[in-house]
């Protein structure tokens, strides 16, 4: 028997790694040391210092060199801890039924459940029918310019092949088999700036006031639905999330008016498609402005199909819930594993995440790792 059966002691150890992004504070090292000692190959990915930026470290580590590629995915970064603990945030504190610290729920806790389910699986004496691998990452809490996206790189450079891969994120909004996530909303975020000529409120006819025309701009935007939503999406929104004038004085016409704005969009549009709607809608308002778009990330769809079949028989027979096939909620790295391969999204309740107390149920980390256990038995347990 291996020494990571139990997924609580391996929480634990990372949980004590105070990995808050970018730092990694020897997470990934003690993760790497586990998957070693169950005979994978692991490679240890830092970067970002190439860039210009705080190095990232990543980590790819597979058992096997056959096909299929059967990929647990996740992240060992996590949020700062804030304020208000009744525990230590990197204690890793085991009380009443519950395992508190930073990252228990995102997503360290459903790390541990991986190695936990391989060791099992391994100590059954099961031959996986091809491979089983981790890729997990230092940079999902961050702005992921050095974590999957170039791992990914990194493995079509090495010729590697990721045939399924599943997400450990806490997809359950209250208990554990709730839901699974099959994709995710695209996220587009922009930033208009409206100009004009500043000028003395008493003699506007000799200012250019950009406020109303601001105004007029938000009101259409806002005020415009986007669509009605698909049969796996939600209708995509528009919130405001800042306007800024930056004029403090009474008796100013400003010169400028700013304001920001984030779409959660569906499979109905693209990035693109929504940059070139936005500025046809400013331009119907007209005058001087400038409109500046960041994608954080596409939406994306993963039809029903083998992997998430075999989580819902799993969650079945582990919870007795049939859950949810979702598409809610923010972005998360799957919206970069999409473009390798089929991925999915299951694993703890996501209700502390962020907070303090973050927590976990110790039953959840049982569960969730016979989970685990039941899809590897499915998909890589035989020839698939």
């Amino acid at each position: 028997m291996s020494g990571y059966s139990d997924p609580l002691p391996l929480a634990r150890t990372l949980i004590g790694k105070a990995s808050v992004t970018p730092a990694d504070d020897g997470a990934i090292a003690a993760l790497a040391g586990a998957l070693a000692s169950l005979g994978f190959t692991c490679r240890h990915l830092s970067l970002g210092a190439d860039e210009g930026r705080p190095p990232i470290e990543n980590l790819y580590a597979r058992l096997g060199d056959r096909g299929p590629n059967f990929c647990f995915a996740g992240h060992t970064d996590v949020v700062p801890p804030g304020q208000g603990w009744t525990h230590p945030p990197f204690a890793a504190t085991v009380a009443d039924g519950f395992l508190y610290g930073r990252g228990a729920a995102d997503m360290k806790g459903a790390i541990a459940c991986f190695v936990a389910a391989v060791a099992r699986f391994l100590d059954r004496g099961t031959a996986p029918a091809g491979s089983i691998s981790l890729l997990i990452t230092g940079d999902e809490e961050g702005r992921g310019l050095d974590g999957t996206v170039r791992v990914l790189e990194w493995l079509a450079e090495q010729g590697e092949t990721l045939d399924l891969c599943l997400v450990g994120e806490p997809t359950n909004p209250r208990r554990l088999g709730e839901m699974i996530k099959i994709g995710r909303r695209g996220s587009l975020n922009g930033r208009l700036l409206v100009r004009g000529t500043q000028g003395h409120v008493a003699y506007p006819h000799l200012a250019d006031n950009p406020l109303p025309r601001l105004i007029d701009m938000l009101k259409l935007l806002t005020g415009t639905a986007l669509d009605a939503g698909t049969a796996h999406f939600q209708p995509s929104t528009l919130a405001l999330t800042s306007i800024d004038v930056g004029n403090n004085a009474t008796n100013v016409i400003p010169a400028e008016g700013r304001a920001a704005f984030n779409i959660r969009f569906n499979d109905l549009h693209t990035g693109k498609s929504l940059e070139q709607w936005l500025r046809r809608q400013l331009d119907t308002v007209g005058g001087a402005y400038e409109l500046d778009i960041e994608i954080s990330g596409e939406s994306f769809l993963t039809p029903p199909g083998p992997l998430s079949d075999a989580l819902v028989e799993a969650i079945r027979a582990e919870t007795g819930q049939t859950p949810d096939l979702s598409t809610s909620g923010g972005t998360s790295d799957a919206r970069f594993i999409k473009n390798a391969c089929p991925v999915t999204e299951f694993g703890l309740v996501g209700q502390t995440m962020h907070k303090a107390d973050e927590r976990v149920a110790l039953a959840d980390l049982e569960k969730l790792t016979r989970i685990y256990g039941r899809v590897l038995d499915r998909v890589v347990g035989t020839a698939c």
